[in-house]
């Protein structure tokens, strides 16, 4: 892949200084209070996606980005499984000294919404950093008669309950996007949730599914030509698909869905280790070797601090327990 051009990076690294001035202004005295004692060994970051796909070969490059900054190593621990919620009882039941830290998917704020979980990721995570999202998009086999999403709903209007759509599992945010639109547009249709995306993929490829919605595992079948990219859920066009529309410039404006994730640690946390692990992790999001690795999976910086993030994610627990009431599929009160 062509490396990032440089004046992309500039426009980070300028966007990554006055934020940083930003913070230190708005907090002087946490930025003083450092303890200089921390950390005294190796931090476990808990990453709870497999080993080898994009979410952890990004991650890894991240923490040793962000381990120059702090002095010590960061070892990163995959717990898959469960839509990626395994993190937060990880972090809930860990020692509040940062020494374990976690990537924050938004399915652990969701799977709260969705079932009874032993964990409240609004009291028991504190969040750190926001560090990006992720692609999703809205493929059909390459041969498909569906040329344009248009034709795809104008299909599912004319033949109710026919039209196949895979996901990557109920509740997933693939899942929950496609829903959204396909609802709101009064299209009944089935659903096929899938363990992976190499299943789901693979699936619309061979026409066992009409169309797909799935993150950026879609890339390589679009980039052979086996699957036909109709839309994406990003607010803006994709660089790496700039001909390809967005479902909000189609005329669903509700329908920006990019899975945004960062990091947390345990509640209980000394703000100003907060702090120093923010500041790191800002460096090593903006460094060119990580924005090089995001954009291999369509990726870009969404950076929110420490104060942002957390309202970040009071607010879309929000809108979340909203949409998925809408939809049927919150959990019901007992």
């Amino acid at each position: 892949m062509a490396p990032l051009p440089a004046s992309r990076i500039r426009s980070w690294r300028r966007r990554l200084l006055l934020a940083g001035a930003g913070a230190l202004v708005a907090s002087p005295v946490l930025a003083m209070a450092q303890p200089a004692s921390w950390p005294a060994r190796p931090i476990s970051l808990i990453v709870p996606w497999p080993a080898g796909g994009q979410t952890d070969i990004t991650m890894r490059i991240l923490a040793d980005l962000a381990a120059q900054s702090l002095g010590q190593s960061i070892v990163v621990e995959n717990r898959p499984g469960a839509a990626g919620t395994l993190v937060a009882p990880a972090l809930r039941g860990a020692a509040p000294d940062g020494y374990t830290i976690g990537q924050l998917p938004i399915t652990i704020y969701r799977a709260a919404l969705q079932r009874k979980v032993p964990w409240d990721p609004l009291r028991d995570i504190a969040p750190v950093i926001q560090i990006s999202g992720v692609t999703f998009g809205v493929v059909v086999p390459a041969d498909s008669g569906f040329q344009s999403f248009a034709e795809l709903l104008a299909w599912g209007r004319a033949h109710p309950g026919r039209l196949t759509v895979g996901s990557t599992g109920i509740g997933t945010t693939a899942h929950l996007a496609m829903e959204d639109v396909l609802s709101r547009e009064g299209v009944s249709y089935i659903h096929v949730p899938y363990k992976g995306t190499a299943d789901q993929m693979l699936a619309v490829a061979t026409h066992t599914l009409m169309a797909g919605v799935n993150s950026n595992g879609f890339t390589p079948y679009v980039e052979t030509g086996r699957l036909r990219l109709l839309a994406v859920f990003n607010a803006q066009r994709s660089p790496r698909w700039p001909l390809v529309p967005t479902l909000r410039e189609l005329g669903h404006p509700e329908a920006v869905y990019t899975s945004p994730y960062g990091i947390g640690a345990p509640a209980a946390v000394d703000p100003a280790i907060v702090r120093r692990l923010h500041d790191a992790f800002r460096l090593a999001l903006f460094d060119p070797r990580h924005l090089q690795a995001l954009a291999q999976y369509e990726q870009e910086p969404d950076y929110l601090a420490t104060a942002d993030y957390a309202r970040f994610v009071q607010e879309v627990t929000a809108r979340e327990r909203l949409l998925l009431a809408r939809l049927g599929l919150a959990a019901r009160a007992e």
